[in-house]
């Protein structure tokens, strides 16, 4: 299977990528990759073209379902495909779509699409605390996405909106735990076998989620609770997912053969 990588082109330079992923074209490249870029905020155009029946493997920003959709079309028409199909994409991009998969290795987390009813369905919760996503994000600006009482919800949700540009699909609140922060760690999953950082040992608990979510290549991050435990933080469509305690040299171990 012929594969090429396509990220988003520098703004002034299209023909070379955004310099926040640079060093992993490079990494691509040296490997025997097909690199190109594509043009998201112009015309649309892959530099180099894309060569018909090859498999696409997206690395750059994060995008809507829109925006994700659009891309892939623009895949199809130049006859290529993609790894990640739309649906695979929001199975891992979408909190609705994978925390009822993980309940039980994940803090608990309940969805909402009318906004307007969130402080009285937050105090139905009982919880102590709150910690506040849309769809696919965080807050990490200001006083971020940790509340502990539902009238906070208000200002919390204008914070969002003014710093991310919108709420993407909905608002999920996540019970808040114990976890430490120091202990977080992404892996990615490949055709439902999970990866380490420089080989490191993957735990049982990654190994268990590589196989609940309906994509081919996701990312996986865990944390320690303060009882020991391990508990599933975040998933993510891997194709957007940041390099967290990764190089890119161990990020192309994970595409070797």
């Amino acid at each position: 299977m012929a594969m090429r990588v396509v990220f988003p082109a520098d703004y002034f330079q299209a023909r070379q990528p955004d310099e926040a992923f640079s060093d992993q074209a490079a990494a691509f490249a040296a490997h025997g990759w097909g690199v190109s870029t594509f043009t998201f905020d112009g015309d649309r155009v892959f530099r180099p073209a894309l060569v018909p029946g090859e498999t696409v493997l997206y690395r750059g920003w994060m995008l809507d379902e829109a925006g994700y959709r659009a891309f892939v079309d623009a895949v199809g028409g130049s006859g290529a495909r993609v790894l990640t199909p739309p649906e695979a994409y929001l199975a891992a991009h979408h909190l609705p779509r994978w925390a009822p998969l993980l309940a039980d290795v994940t803090p608990e987390t309940v969805c909402f699409t009318d906004l307007d009813a969130l402080p009285g369905a937050l105090a139905a919760l009982g919880w102590d605390g709150f910690f506040v996503k849309d769809f696919v994000k965080s807050l990490k600006t200001g006083a971020g996405s940790r509340i502990t009482r539902p009238d906070q919800i208000g200002e919390l949700l204008a914070r969002m909106a003014h710093f991310r540009g919108q709420i993407e699909g909905g608002v999920c609140v996540r019970r808040v735990e114990a976890l430490d922060p120091a202990s977080e760690v992404r892996f990615f999953v490949r055709a439902g076998r999970a990866f380490g950082a420089e080989g490191a040992a993957v735990p049982d608990l990654v190994r268990d989620v590589a196989g609940r979510i309906a994509s081919p290549f996701f990312s996986v991050d865990i944390a320690r609770r303060a009882d020991g435990v391990q508990r599933v933080v975040e998933v993510g469509d891997g194709q957007v997912s940041d390099l967290v305690g990764w190089t890119p040299a161990q990020f192309l171990a994970v595409w070797a053969g």
